[in-house]
């Protein structure tokens, strides 16, 4: 199994970094055709091929993904599209 684990540190307030985590949810579930859920600060995402969680703490979002046999070949471009969105959520933080 391919994993991506990627953890970006943030100054936002509790209520914001949710808010990123949703929007980094919904942009992969469109993007990837992804179910997910949340059960307390952990998002919990999955879709055949592929599962993983993101975790939202008080100065880090965590995402952790781990890719089945069919989608190896396209780790490069969803850990690409997870940093970019991050990168575009979080560009105000700094």
């Amino acid at each position: 199994m391919s994993v991506i684990d990627i953890t970006r540190h943030h100054t936002l307030n509790h209520d914001d970094a949710i808010a990123t985590a949703e929007d980094l949810a919904k942009s992969l579930s469109e993007r990837f055709d992804v179910a997910y859920s949340w059960s307390g600060d952990t998002l919990t995402f999955k879709r055949s091929g592929a599962k993983g969680k993101l975790t939202v703490e008080p100065t880090i979002i965590h995402v952790k993904m781990e890719l089945g046999f069919l989608f190896r070949p396209f780790k490069g471009r969803i850990e690409q599209e997870i940093h970019d969105h991050l990168d575009g959520l979080l560009e105000n933080d700094k």
